[in-house]
């Protein structure tokens, strides 16, 4: 395999800030991953599981996450670059294998802020702002243009961005919870008539599991995207650890209370119809003004995740490039130190898709599949480096070692298999990026690497 190694000049212009990022905004920045899932999205997962199917789903996936975010902790503080999962992967299976996970993060990170501009519309639209396709649309391009310019601005004043924005949307989040809790009602929980093989819990069957799962997922998507900020951290081999766990255990928090109090209020049939579940709930509760403020303050968390998300893709997307993967311009970061075309590139295949899908379930249903995959692959390489490097330095380790992450890695292939029972044409679509990607590296990024880029290095020292 070729590889080609650069001056101090190539990587001085394809560097990011350091020290710009404490754990602080490193957890913020892992709510801000995430915390859209809370406003939109995850509701629909009900009319295919029921109330208790996407329960089942939340806890199990909520499991999945826990194992992979405690290894992704573990090899973030032993190897603290940009590239993080595919880093992980380069190291543990190599550069096929680092490639194809770094890919199927990308796949995420596009598909992901795609299906939240959609809802971003959809709560736009709800409160008078825009109406139509065409409305629609021209509101996805301007939250692409507006956040993507902020972002190339500068990642201090981005993270800070986002850390305001996160704490309205969870302040917006406490003031639903204080709204919905009078209304609550067990019963509702379980109004949808059971179809053929159903039952009064589970409507659907245990198929309607397995077809809720990628909403369950939806809860937490993204959180492992907090190394991605490794190279931009102060202190990256305890910043980041305690900032991914420390955003994990804030998002399981809000999702168990919207997953109850929204469906206890409206009943499961409604809620998962619903395109602004909980400002929904609020005015169901004779509660509008509340409903006004949620749906105002739940923008923010709407755009939080957004925001972070493109933040998150750019960074993967510099790293790939960086190291020869993907053509090197795209890893070129100028004077604020930000990767400007990466993120504009980011933006306008993100927006194509919205223009061309036209379905936030579709698009949530291929982010879920990328992620997925990576979780697989992540979890594999703790596995493999516990075994093959025990000596490396590891500034935390996983709690209950490689058995935590064998759970998350089985849990993460049956998280794959049921993108393809939720909506089959988005999984395959996915699927076939990854199939292009693996014979573009053959005929083409294999002979373009980059020897000493940082990810390489680390290789590298372990050879030596």
């Amino acid at each position: 395999m070729e590889e080609q190694s650069q001056d101090q000049e190539y990587f001085e212009k394809r560097s990011l800030k350091s020290g710009a990022a404490g754990w602080v905004l490193l957890t913020g920045l892992g709510v801000a991953y995430v915390v859209s899932g809370d406003f939109s999205g995850w509701n629909y997962g009900i009319a295919y599981g029921g109330w208790l199917g996407l329960a089942i789903a939340f806890l199990a996936m909520g499991c999945m996450y826990a194992c992979t975010v405690f290894g992704i902790a573990e090899l973030s503080s032993a190897i603290p670059t940009a590239g993080a999962g595919y880093g992980f992967a380069r190291r543990a299976f190599g550069r096929f294998g680092g490639f194809m996970t770094g890919l199927a993060v990308l796949i995420e990170y596009v598909c992901a802020p795609a299906a939240i501009s959609t809802f971003i519309a959809n709560y736009l639209d709800a409160i008078g702002l825009v109406s139509g396709d065409g409305g629609h649309l021209l509101a996805v391009a301007v939250c692409y243009a507006l956040f993507i310019a902020v972002h190339i601005i500068g990642v201090g004043e981005a993270l800070k961005t986002m850390l305001v924005i996160t704490v309205v949307a969870v302040v917006a989040l406490v003031v639903f919870i204080v709204g919905a809790l009078p209304g609550f009602d067990v019963s509702r929980l379980f109004d949808i008539a059971p179809a053929a093989g159903g039952s009064a819990l589970l409507p659907y069957g245990v198929a309607g599991v397995l077809a809720a799962l990628p909403f369950g997922i939806w809860f937490f998507l993204g959180i492992e995207g907090v190394p991605l900020g490794s190279e931009e951290a102060r202190d990256p081999r305890k910043d980041v650890p305690r900032a991914i766990i420390g955003a994990m255990a804030i998002l399981v928090l809000t999702g168990m209370a919207v997953l109850f109090l929204a469906v206890g209020n409206t009943g499961a049939a409604f809620m998962g119809q619903s395109t602004a579940p909980l400002v929904d709930v609020l005015e169901r509760a004779g509660q509008p003004a509340l409903g006004l403020f949620v749906n105002v303050a739940g923008l923010f968390g709407l755009v939080a995740s957004f925001f972070s998300l493109i933040y998150a893709g750019s960074r993967q997307m510099f790293a790939l490039s960086r190291a020869g993967y993907l053509p090197d311009r795209l890893a070129v970061t100028g004077k604020r130190k930000t990767p400007a075309l990466a993120l504009i590139v980011i933006g306008a295949v993100g927006f194509a898709l919205v223009v061309v899908v036209r379905n936030g379930d579709a698009l949530i249903d291929m982010a879920v599949f990328g992620a997925c995959v990576s979780y697989a692959m992540m979890n594999l390489s703790h596995i493999v480096l516990r075994r093959r490097e025990p000596q490396m330095r590891r500034g935390y380790r996983t709690p209950g070692g490689t058995v935590t992450t064998w759970i998350g890695f089985v849990l993460s292939c049956v998280a794959i298999v049921s993108t393809f029972v939720t909506y089959t044409p988005s999984a395959i679509a996915a699927l076939a990026v990854l199939a292009a990607g693996a014979i573009y590296f053959a005929a083409y990024a294999r002979h373009q690497l980059v020897g000493n880029a940082p990810e390489e290095e680390f290789a590298r020292i372990e050879a030596a």
